[in-house]
């Protein structure tokens, strides 16, 4: 299915790894230009040319942190200043510690609530004037399938995703009039370094290794596999699309049906 994106203009937050790294290659390979931003500005400026070299579009690192205002604002105004606009926002940025309330740190609280809550919130309020001043615009925010199916390991993802659905479906009822669709996709367990770590977290506070973790985590879910980056990339491609035109406000599970209650038992 042709998605009819070439040319358009991506800007995607936590581009160099896990979820963000495949959303910007497949952004990438259905003809985007593509503006990645990450802390690490190393690993960024090696994905962004190896996407670029794969897909033969222009694909820039603009090394920043989400948690801090100014650095989301001048990642912004670089991708505009490169390419005059921004037609679609992904937000990946940002991770939550896993971990038992007893155990649970303000500091961990914070943590969650600073990347990826307010992180999304600082990169949205950045680009979406763009995107209404021009009368069109995608907007996907990664959340994560914890806001929707609460977990006692995962509170502190639970409250920042849910936080985020909800700041979602706001903007969309705000800007959906303007032109701007928004939606967030919620991924459950997905393979990438940051699902190896939470199942390493997961197996010290259930006190099981790594390996009924993970056994765990599939029979948690009825299709029994752990989900794929390029799954979750393939469905954000989707929603970016005009061939989505009519998907608005929708918070759109890829997790193979997980219930969270059979992996914590």
């Amino acid at each position: 299915m042709d998605l009819n994106l070439r040319d358009k203009v991506a800007f995607v937050t936590g581009g160099s790894k896990g979820i963000g790294r495949e959303v910007a290659r497949r952004l990438a390979s259905e003809g985007c230009d593509v503006a990645i931003t990450a802390r690490g500005a190393e690993s960024l400026e090696d994905t962004a040319s190896e996407i670029s070299r794969e897909t033969g579009r222009r694909v820039v690192a603009l090394p920043g942190d989400m948690s801090v205002t100014a650095d989301v604002n001048r990642c912004v105004a670089q991708a505009v200043d490169e390419w005059g606009r921004i037609d679609i926002l992904v937000t990946c940025a940002g991770s939550s510690p896993g971990g038992l309330l007893e155990e649970l740190t303000d500091e961990q609280w914070l943590e969650s609530l600073q990347l990826k809550f307010l992180g999304y919130v600082r990169t949205v309020r950045a680009v979406v004037p763009h995107m209404a001043g021009r009368g069109s615009g995608a907007v996907i925010l990664v959340v994560g399938n914890d806001g929707l199916k609460p977990s006692f390991w995962e509170m502190t993802a639970g409250a920042a995703n849910a936080a985020d659905i909800n700041f979602a479906s706001s903007i969309a009822d705000q800007y959906g009039p303007k032109g701007v669709r928004v939606n967030t996709v919620n991924p459950g367990p997905v393979e990438t370094d940051r699902w190896d770590g939470l199942e390493k977290a997961f197996a010290r506070d259930m006190n099981v290794d790594q390996a009924e973790a993970r056994r765990r985590a599939e029979a948690s879910i009825p299709r029994g596999k752990i989900t794929q980056p390029q799954e979750v990339a393939a469905l954000v491609a989707f929603l970016a699309s005009d061939v989505a035109a009519s998907v608005h406000g929708a918070h759109v599970p890829i997790d193979g049906g997980q219930r969270k209650p059979l992996m914590e038992r």
